[in-house]
């Protein structure tokens, strides 16, 4: 059933610690490109490339016959309420609201990442999104392209050099690399198996930044990631296999509907009150659309 709600929604601030925490944890609130929502849904235009003839003087121009196409973005909600008990707000030495909220924004960050890169089935009940995974995992005859020609997947015994040589190259050989936007997303666990691979020439692939800089493999920055794990369902403490993406960052699209966004219930007001516990309810509404799947690549760990 519907509702009408008039709740006092309170934006966060740019730099206030709730967006910290989750730029800082979040690859895609961080670095995706950002498309303003108006509404639920947001169509972008999706250029299919333009070509170029060799034309002799006085020669005819030919008409460029590439098809250009949208995607679609959808906003979906995140969030949660938390119910805190009057006595916990005043006699807590620390500010549980704001501690409680930093949390969520920790929680936020992993989810989102996960639903955009890593979740493996398809849009329904808990998959918000078609994640980068999903999307390389499905052929679409549209675009040219076939179910799993860009996702890497590591033998039992470990990542090798040349996983993620292959991986890489499945980017650089294709129409859409752009080295001035290529990103890797990384879960940490590959740090490991990064530390102890080489090139031929016995220089390290991966290079950890020191004083500020970012770690880069194959000169590519690497930003880590907690949600880029494979899981079912968007999860903010996903279990599967890890995941290296390298994408471009003009191509990550990430809808802004509203927040990240928070509203206090007092406890002390209406029929809450009977219970002396308050309400603090946080939300971010949030779209996600890749690009275009010859894009990017993914190594699955």
């Amino acid at each position: 059933m519907a509702r009408n709600t008039f709740e006092a929604w309170i934006p966060e601030e740019y730099d206030s610690a709730v967006i910290t925490r989750i730029t800082q944890t979040s690859a895609v609130e961080a670095l995706a490109s950002r498309v303003p929502m108006g509404s639920d849904t947001r169509h972008t235009p999706r250029s299919a490339g333009m070509g170029v003839d060799v034309i002799d003087k006085g020669g005819t121009y030919g008409e460029d016959t590439n098809l250009n196409d949208e995607v679609v973005l959808y906003a979906k909600k995140f969030g949660k309420v938390l119910r805190v008990a009057e006595e916990d707000i005043n006699d807590s030495l620390a500010n549980i609201l704001a501690t409680k909220m930093a949390d969520w924004a920790i929680s936020y960050a992993k989810v989102l990442d996960n639903a955009c890169l890593a979740v493996t089935a398809g849009v329904g009940t808990g998959v918000p999104f078609v994640s980068l995974y999903s999307l390389l995992h499905t052929t679409d005859a549209t675009l040219s392209y076939t179910a799993d020609d860009n996702i890497v997947t590591a033998a039992s015994g470990g990542v090798t050099y040349d996983d993620f040589s292959n991986t890489i190259g499945k980017v650089e050989a294709g129409d859409y690399y752009d080295p001035s936007t290529l990103l890797a997303i990384a879960h940490p666990t590959f740090r490991k198996a990064l530390r102890g691979i080489k090139d031929t020439t016995g220089e390290p692939i991966f290079i950890q930044g020191l004083a500020g800089t970012p770690d880069t493999i194959f000169g590519v920055q690497i930003r880590w990631s907690l949600g880029a794990r494979t899981s079912a369902t968007a999860t903010s403490t996903p279990t599967g296999r890890p995941l290296m993406a390298f994408v471009s960052t003009d191509m990550m699209l990430l809808g802004i509907r509203s927040g990240p966004e928070s509203v206090f219930i007092d406890g002390r007001d209406g029929t809450s009150a009977l219970t002396d516990e308050s309400l603090l309810k946080m939300r971010a509404r949030r779209g996600w659309a890749y690009g275009h799947p010859a894009g990017a690549s993914i190594l699955v760990g």
